[in-house]
């Protein structure tokens, strides 16, 4: 069986230091400095409170399964899957390199980056 084809994200100005990191091995999210939340989808303004104070701090790569869809029937099979992050975000992500049968809602993942037809890499995860 073949592996999965991923395409290299569309990067903007606000999102080009995670894509780089994403090509150096690193998976950076944004916390905001004024209510010290974690968010995902990087973004310069805070989704908890709008403040403009955020920085880019490395994530632990680790989390638990929200929920998850495993798709059988395309030529290369996936699961698609919302993974919760261990800082607190949920994203919604692939769970890859694994069988498929196991994965289950609250086991534990960690992240995988996976190639694009680019330089970014796509941050996915495997069970743990």
């Amino acid at each position: 069986m073949s592996e999965m084809k991923y395409q290299s994200p569309v990067v903007n100005p606000e999102t080009k230091p995670f894509w780089d990191a994403t090509a150096e091995g690193k998976f950076l999210l944004k916390k905001c400095n004024d209510c010290g939340e974690f968010h995902y989808y990087p973004r310069a303004l805070c989704p908890f409170c709008f403040s403009d104070k955020t920085e880019w701090v490395e994530s632990k790569g680790t989390g638990t399964v929200y929920t998850h869809s495993t798709m059988r029937r395309a030529p290369v099979p996936f699961c698609l899957a919302y993974v919760t992050l261990d800082e607190g975000p949920t994203m919604m992500t692939h769970i890859v390199d694994c069988d498929l049968e196991q994965v289950a809602i609250g086991k534990p993942v960690k992240l995988v980056l996976k190639e694009t037809d680019g330089d970014a890499k796509l941050p996915c995860f495997t069970l743990a």
